[in-house]
């Protein structure tokens, strides 16, 4: 459709700056299996994110799973249903049981009031989620973490580049897990990262994540195949560089959105947290039918009428997948689903023009019953 807006675009460098980044692959036909490019890219994520270890992987998801497989764990790990598949995919993938939290209703993220409640004598980790470039409740996390000698995986898939009072968001439990997919605020056109400070974990990852090769004739380990190819960490390179440019043009798109859609009776916009830089990922609006006179499927539907893509981000629920046949209690999430089927994300990328995000704001206000 014609003046069509999609909810979200890959940010991209220039055809000419990506070529000459992957020119000298030409010369070196060094493709994949951890290059120049992959420990480039590698140091300088080390250095933007100020982290002590990363190691580079084909996706999110795999950063994620072989992060729980390479901990060994055992039993049960609490985590929240407000999130995409992959976070509850990979726990269950390594033979571990999901024990579902709320979330907090302001900023989406994991209830720590009702955390220590789930906790058993099986509960072996953590595994919060940042949501839309919401930090979870860092300091309460860890405290509970550390009273029942807890790990804890921070998803980080939404917080790339983040700082909370100036220190970097990767820095912050046991191991954080960014995902560069092509929608991301930073992309490697498909990637991922693990950022951790146990030097005994570095080991474990590389091996799993490269067969369990040891040496030309030694595999000590049943691996999986989860190495960044050359190009992509090409990519990852052309697009940190730009990466602060990206972010402020975000900053333009989300601020004119708050401008048309603060004080908006039955519209809740995304909080502000502080002591958080944000990375402008995601701008949720969460819609009380009741207050504002339409439903979050009539303001998506309007939307979609006129070409405007905009994502019902995070619906349905992980713990109501049919994958799991009904195995959990949605009941025991109510805030989770209360937003879950309330919550719009409109479209938001770097190179979105504030024309487009005033005739998108003036769909959505043209919805409101006075």
């Amino acid at each position: 459709m014609e003046n069509s807006i999609l909810v979200t675009r890959s940010s991209m460098p220039s055809l000419e700056e990506y070529v000459e980044e992957i020119r000298p692959i030409w010369g070196s036909h060094w493709l994949t299996n951890m290059g120049p490019k992959h420990r480039e890219l590698q140091e300088k994520l080390k250095e933007y994110l100020a982290v002590d270890k990363v190691e580079l992987l084909t996706n999110g998801h795999m950063a994620l799973e072989l992060t729980l497989q390479a901990m060994n764990l055992q039993g049960e790990v609490i985590t929240t249903p407000f999130t995409f598949a992959s976070t509850t995919h990979a726990i269950v993938r390594n033979g571990l049981e999901p024990v579902f939290c709320d979330i907090d209703p302001v900023d989406y993220t994991l209830d720590t009031t009702k955390l220590e409640s789930l906790i058993t004598d099986r509960t072996c980790a953590i595994m919060p989620v940042h949501v839309y470039g919401n930090l979870c409740h860092i300091e309460e996390i860890e405290r509970i973490a550390h009273k029942y000698e807890l790990k804890v995986i921070y998803d980080a898939a939404h917080a790339f580049g983040e700082t909370y009072n100036g220190r970097g968001v990767g820095s912050f439990g046991d191991a954080s897990c960014f995902s560069f997919h092509a929608t991301k605020v930073f992309n490697t056109i498909e990637g991922g990262a693990v950022c951790f400070h146990d030097a005994e974990l570095g080991p474990r990852l590389y091996e799993l994540k490269n067969f369990g090769i040891h040496g030309p004739e030694s595999v000590e380990a049943v691996g999986a195949n989860a190495k960044m190819n050359e190009f992509c960490a090409a990519m990852g390179l052309c697009n940190l560089r730009h990466l602060g440019t990206e972010i402020a043009k975000r900053k333009a798109v989300v601020e004119r959105y708050r401008e048309r859609l603060q004080g908006v009776d039955g519209i809740q916009l995304n909080a502000l947290q502080p002591g958080v830089k944000s990375n402008y990922a995601y701008f949720p609006v969460v819609f009380d039918e009741k207050n504002f006179g339409s439903s979050r499927n009539e303001v998506f539907d309007a939307l979609a009428k006129n070409g405007i893509g905009a994502r019902k981000y995070f619906y349905p629920l992980t713990n109501t997948f049919a994958c799991f046949h009904n195995k959990y209690d949605v009941d025991k999430t109510p805030v989770a689903r209360h937003v879950a089927e309330r919550v719009l994300t409109l479209p938001l990328y770097a190179d979105l023009a504030l024309q487009d995000v005033d005739r998108i704001c003036d769909i959505i206000l043209g919805l409101k019953q006075l």
